[in-house]
């Protein structure tokens, strides 16, 4: 029989739909029954390519027996802690303040009326038995105790990540800044890349920052950092040899093995980190990534609206990485005559290259040039025999059962979307990656939008109707990607709706009192806690986003008060950088802004989309591109011509015009000529 999550459209809830579980899904009617049966509530969260969650629920969600006692003593919630993040923050980080550790699946035991009191992450079935009946029976015999935790746990829940606010004037300096990295780069793994510890994510912020710092600071071992992780990335396990895009984190040290889930916000960040590594050290290796992840996405990920798919599931055949692994065996019956030049290129062995038997996932070890010296062919040789091999192998993989899909389409994570085909664009110039930008755009701003209101969840086919509130970082993505397509397009229309939802985001969102802005609206749910989301984690948090946005447009518009938000906000978080760069990689990009000031370059004229390509051949982070043959913004007033020119500006101040791109660039690289004063 199925639950009363059968009419949900969240492919996770689904997943659980025929459960014995009595499941229901967030909402008045759980609530309601918690209060009127006096019973606590489980809150239990997931997402549909969570492996641990899939393994909690055949053990004990499936079990009749299991079944049995949490339908008796408690109120069951089942949350896609896609769909609803607010949640998630709330019971994720009273977990963690239990605990000392969070994730998913997260089973979060509350109050009637929602407070906390235990929760966890995964549990082994005998466990989770005992625990169910512990706290029904601490609930019946010792309320009073109950409600006393609760109240603390609340309490504690309510200030995780409040911040004091910082009133007086600060002028940031590079000081600042090697503060920040000293005590980062002592985490750096040298030899294999990302940080000295195990599991590892990608945290493309985090190496999109150093990136920064070691171009602005002319900082070799900060280059150094990002060019090892970058590559062993790319070589790696964690990377789909053979489709291209990446998993969502290696359970080792190395990179080798993955949790092969793949989710679209890290291929998004993935894809935006690796142009501009290109753009600053062009590597055939970051253009191959990009390019195949681009195909991936293409392929995999996006809806035949243009909008853009959330995950792929790590199991098939609920067994994890089934799709994606090899035996020497079946490459040999797939390739034939190449397979051995593949099995060496890829590491594949006969006894398998992980733990399960005789089972290979594909990785690389060495450059093209360095093997094919070492096998006497030709680098060209090599490099056409592989490709062409993985091919055939794709075409192979294709007709396996495939890993199950999540078509949830979130607004912050097709934002993400937008900006790497932006990004991508701006660094390759493949017409193909503006039109996918463009078509993106128009999804977003035709399916997800209802004026400057943002839709967070596209809806299902049969729920055609539902409205779905969005959370500070659907707009806060939505908006960085609209700008983003500005810059490659000089299309002032996306700029414009960027800045409208900027207005709507600080009426709707803004705490004056703070200086931050809250993860929910206003006009939200009333939850217990209502959260501001501050630390940078796997996805940049919405305040550092939305921070970032500000600073931008009070640039592009000339608007002082998007500039006074951005930096009380930056003021606010300054002094927690330091402590845990990696936690505020984002922040710390606005801070190199901050100290090194933002060029504003107009170039404007009827060649000025050739004038952007020629800039963009050049690494300048901390820039903004705006121009074209008409435009209204403030710096381009009375300086659109047909002739075409180029003006390189900050704080407030420009050069003479120049007609070409590599003039510019001497503009900009001479401290003495440099607009705004010398570094």
């Amino acid at each position: 029989m199925s639950n009363r999550l059968k009419n949900q459209s969240s492919p996770y809830l689904l997943q659980h739909a025929e459960n014995p579980v009595d499941w229901y899904p967030w909402g008045d009617e759980a609530l309601a029954k918690a209060r009127t049966e006096n019973k606590l509530i489980l809150v239990s969260i997931g997402y549909s390519a969570c492996h641990w969650c899939h393994v909690m629920e055949h053990e004990s969600f499936e079990d009749a027996e299991v079944a049995e006692i949490m339908n008796r003593h408690f109120v069951c919630v089942k949350i896609d802690r896609e769909v609803r993040p607010d949640i998630d923050q709330i019971y994720m980080s009273a977990v963690q303040l239990m605990t000392g550790s969070g994730g998913w699946p997260l089973n979060c035991f509350c109050l009637p009326d929602q407070r906390p009191i235990y929760g966890g992450t995964y549990f082994r079935k005998n466990d989770w038995k005992s625990l169910l009946q512990n706290l029904a029976d601490f609930w019946r015999e010792k309320p009073d105790e109950a409600v006393a935790y609760a109240v603390r746990l609340t309490e504690g829940v309510n200030q995780t990540e409040q911040l004091v606010p910082v009133k007086e004037d600060i002028v940031f300096t590079r000081k600042d800044l090697e503060n920040i990295f000293i005590p980062w780069k002592r985490t750096f793994d040298l030899i294999d890349g990302g940080y000295n510890r195990a599991p590892k994510f990608p945290l493309p912020n985090n190496w999109q920052f150093m990136l920064r710092y070691a171009h602005l600071m002319k900082d070799d071992a900060a280059h150094a950092a990002v060019r090892i992780t970058l590559q062993k990335m790319a070589f790696g396990g964690i990377y789909d040899q053979i489709g291209g895009g990446f998993a969502r984190y290696s359970v080792d040290g190395k990179w080798h093995v993955p949790h092969f889930e793949k989710m679209l916000y890290d291929n998004a960040q993935l894809i935006s980190l690796y142009s501009e590594a290109y753009q600053y050290t062009p590597d055939p290796i970051y253009r191959d990534i990009v390019y195949e992840s681009l195909k991936f996405v293409e392929r995999e990920l996006s809806s035949s609206e243009n909008g853009f798919y959330s995950a792929l599931d790590a199991d098939s055949e609920g067994v994890e990485g089934k799709f994606y692994t090899f035996t020497r065996d079946q490459i040999k019956a797939i390739l034939d005559k190449d397979e051995d030049l593949f099995c060496i290129y890829y590491k594949i062995t006969d006894d398998g290259n992980w733990e399960e038997e005789r089972t290979n996932i594909l990785m690389r070890n060495m450059e093209d040039s360095e093997l094919s010296s070492q096998l006497g062919i030709g680098e060209m040789e090599l490099t056409d025999k592989i490709s062409e091999a993985k091919k055939i192998l794709l075409a192979a993989r294709a007709g396996r059962i495939r890993p199950g899909l999540d078509n949830k389409i979130l607004a912050s994570w097709n934002g993400m979307m937008l900006k790497a085909y932006t990004d991508a664009y701006r660094v390759f110039g493949e017409p193909e990656f503006l039109e996918k930008a463009k078509l993106s755009a128009s999804f977003i701003q035709n399916k997800l939008m209802a004026g400057n209101e943002i839709r967070r969840v596209y809806p299902s086919d049969n729920s055609r109707d539902e409205w779905s509130g969005a959370f500070l970082d659907d707009y806060a993505f939505v908006i960085d990607g609209l700008i983003g397509l500005y810059e490659a397009s000089f299309d002032e229309s996306y700029l414009y709706k960027a800045k409208q939802l900027a207005d709507y985001t600080i009426s709707d969102f803004y705490d004056t009192e703070s200086g931050m802005f809250f993860y929910t609206p206003n006009t939200g749910e009333q939850l217990i806690a209502r959260k501001q989301e501050i630390m940078d984690n796997v996805i940049p948090s919405s305040n550092s986003v939305m921070a970032n946005n500000l600073y931008k447009l009070g640039h592009l518009f000339d608007q002082q008060n998007y500039l006074d938000i951005s930096l009380s906000m930056l003021r606010n978080v300054h002094p927690h950088i330091k402590s845990y760069g990696s936690a505020y990689s984002n922040w710390a990009i606005l801070l190199l802004n901050n100290v090194f000031g933002l060029y504003e370059i107009a170039i404007t004229g009827s060649e000025s989309e050739e004038k952007r390509k020629e800039i963009e051949k050049y690494y300048i982070p901390n820039k903004i591109l705006l121009g074209g043959t008409s435009g209204t913004l403030p710096l381009l007033t009375g300086r659109l011509s047909a002739e075409t020119k180029i003006y390189v500006c900050r704080n407030k101040t420009c050069l003479l015009p120049v007609t070409e791109a590599i003039e510019a660039i001497k503009q900009i690289d001479n401290p003495n000529t440099r607009p705004g004063g010398q570094d």
